[in-house]
């Protein structure tokens, strides 16, 4: 298995690999050992790091927030002055980078999630991590004219997340929309959103 990026740690190096293994094997997959194997560290050293499970899951979702920062790139979204067109074009950028080069990331997302609901300590500190995006969100969505922003937020999370989940997990995984594809729903749904 290789890890798709640099890390510059060996916090990271686990962390990437945990990450890899959520998507390959899935949560019962994921194990220190597995992590040491994987990674070409020596046996221990992810115990070291991450004394628990729920240290390492906690480390991976760390990680994951990171990662998908620069997927996602809230920093290249156009200034809302630009309007709704120039709105899409980045929205559909971002959601079709994690359907298609970090496919990986958003099914170790998937899983975690998942695990989340089982772990009430993890749920929260999933929950806290994702904020970062929807609070950017918020601002964006405020600023294209938004009237209800927390409900107009969670329409466009929702949406990208099933999108995202139905073409990498769900019963779309076998074709994958182009960009131009996301692009039309997006707009389509900040049309009825935020168009006048």
């Amino acid at each position: 298995m290789s890890v798709r990026t640099a890390p510059a740690s060996r916090a990271d190096l686990v962390a990437d690999t945990s990450l890899a293994l959520l998507a390959e094997r899935g949560m019962r997959g994921l194990t220190h050992r597995a992590v040491d194997e994987a990674a070409g560290l020596p046996q221990g050293s992810t115990s070291n790091l991450a004394r628990t499970r729920q240290a390492l899951l906690e480390l991976a979702v760390r990680r994951l927030a990171d990662r998908e920062a620069k997927v996602l790139a809230l920093h290249e979204m156009p200034d809302p002055a630009a309007g709704l067109d120039a709105m899409a074009d980045a929205l559909a950028l971002a959601t079709h980078r994690a359907l298609t080069h970090h496919r990986e990331l958003t099914l170790a997302r998937y899983e975690l999630a998942l695990e989340a609901t089982r772990r009430p300590e993890l749920r929260a500190y999933f929950d806290a991590t994702g904020a970062r995006f929807r609070d950017q969100l918020s601002v964006l969505v405020t600023a294209l004219g938004s009237t209800a922003p927390d409900r107009h937020v969670l329409s466009l999370v929702a949406w990208a997340d099933g999108l995202m989940f139905s073409c990498v997990a769900g019963s779309f995984s076998a074709r994958v929309p182009g960009p131009e594809e996301v692009r039309a729903g997006l707009r389509e749904l900040l049309d009825g959103m935020l168009g006048s």
